[in-house]
């Protein structure tokens, strides 16, 4: 499709393996058509570009790719022309992507917030949402996420997304700077949200979705339901969630230790260990809880060994963690600190408390946050609005002219 004395012939032939004759053979008795092109397009040339870069990483030429996405690049900087953005923002993916293969994603920061910058300067609504994706994806990988929380606070937001995938991808980037910032609900949010929107098809993106989920979930002190772990395709990968989600449940510190070293590769692989680390406290506050719905009174000392607190000074870390729970509201107790007891409280009704009230709240938000966003995304016929009200004028119309031809009508027999 590309003319033999383009520059993009030139740049790409040398990419491609060479064909054998009697493939050249075939070439050469293309449609007329095709040959009579004498000036490419510049779509059908960042097509040509974008088959190449995909054909070189399926075959893991990842020199060769760079090369050729650097040239992609170089080449759309110069067009300014509406159709050719879809593609482009498929070019800068693969441009991010071919980077990410060879551990270069450092070099070409510069370069995404250029073109970010000049998307911006076009108009491009989807070359915007997919380069500060890209972006922000660069940033996590380096484990920047105050720069990456800059860049999202300040970059233009659309309230109808072109690309729902975009979208989706943006949500996650959001619920794990959220989870870093220790902003826990508003992670959980838009974590669920990117699970729920993304395609049925995109199976690995909704695992990641769902292993930040459930320890956002869990550093929330809420325990996933075990269907979240069931899902179809995604038993085996989150197989090591499950069973520490088990130990959070429990209590048990030495079970939430093995399990961290047992599926440590893992959780590193995930990027997720720093997020076990935080864990730790909540399995104590649960181990603690559990303690002072069991125990009436019961000492510090019994309370490091159920606890299971190996440390020299156990008793006044169990008192320093059991003040850290009431003064948390965890539990209801007391510590009586001359005799060393914690005294826990009647548990008493539930209904009693304000808890059911923010349950129903929190349930009535989100059901009202739901209607809002299917409102937002209905479609309506253009300028239907006015077509009824144009409607409505013309009935007014034919009703003012029959009553003024039956007041003309009656005038003309009163003169008779």
């Amino acid at each position: 499709a590309l003319p033999p004395s383009s520059e993009a012939f030139t740049r790409l032939s040398p990419l491609l393996p060479k064909e054998d004759g009697s493939e050249m053979d075939v070439d050469t008795a293309a449609p007329a058509a095709q040959v009579s092109i004498k000036h490419g397009l510049p779509e059908i040339e960042i097509y040509c570009y974008l088959l190449v870069l995909i054909f070189l990483i399926d075959h893991k030429k990842y020199d060769e790719a760079k090369a050729c996405a650097n040239s992609s690049i170089a080449r759309l900087k110069n067009l300014n022309r509406r159709t050719v953005d879809v593609l482009a923002s498929r070019l800068y993916s693969y441009y991010s992507y071919v980077h990410e293969l060879t551990n270069s994603l450092a070099e070409i920061r510069g370069t995404l917030l250029g073109l970010h910058r000049m998307a911006t300067l076009h108009h491009d609504e989807l070359g915007q949402e997919t380069l500060l994706n890209l972006l922000l994806r660069n940033y996590l990988h380096y484990n920047l996420y105050d720069q990456a929380e800059k860049l999202r606070s300040k970059a233009p937001r659309f309230e109808a997304h072109s690309n729902q995938q975009q979208f989706c991808r943006y949500l996650f980037y959001l619920g794990k700077i959220r989870t870093i910032q220790l902003e826990y609900t508003d992670a959980k949010e838009s974590l669920l949200q990117a699970a729920r929107k993304a395609p049925t098809a995109a199976r690995g993106f909704r695992i990641q979705c769902n292993k930040w989920a459930i320890l956002v979930r869990l550093l929330l002190g809420e325990i996933p339901e075990r269907t979240v772990f069931m899902q179809k395709g995604m038993k085996a990968a989150l197989t090591p969630y499950f069973e520490l989600t088990n130990a959070v449940r429990v209590g048990d510190l030495e079970v939430f230790r093995a399990v961290a070293e047992k599926f440590g590769s893992t959780f590193s692989a995930d990027r997720t260990s720093n997020l076990i680390v935080r864990l730790r406290h909540n399995v104590i506050r649960t181990g603690l809880r559990n303690i002072s719905i069991s125990y009436s009174r019961i000492s510090l000392a019994d309370i490091a060994k159920k606890l299971r607190l190996d440390t020299k000074t156990a008793v006044a870390d169990a008192e320093s963690i059991v003040a850290k729970a009431i003064r948390d509201g965890a539990i209801d107790a007391t510590i009586d600190h001359a005799n060393g007891w914690v005294v826990s409280k009647e548990t008493g009704d539930v209904y009693s408390t304000n808890e059911p009230q923010a349950a129903f709240n929190s349930r009535i938000a989100f059901c009202l946050n739901m209607h809002n966003e299917a409102v937002k995304a209905l479609r309506f016929p253009p300028n239907s609005h006015k077509e009824k009200e144009s409607a409505e004028k013309r009935r007014e119309r034919l009703q003012q002219e029959e009553e003024l031809a039956k007041h003309m009508a009656e005038e003309e027999d009163d003169d008779f």
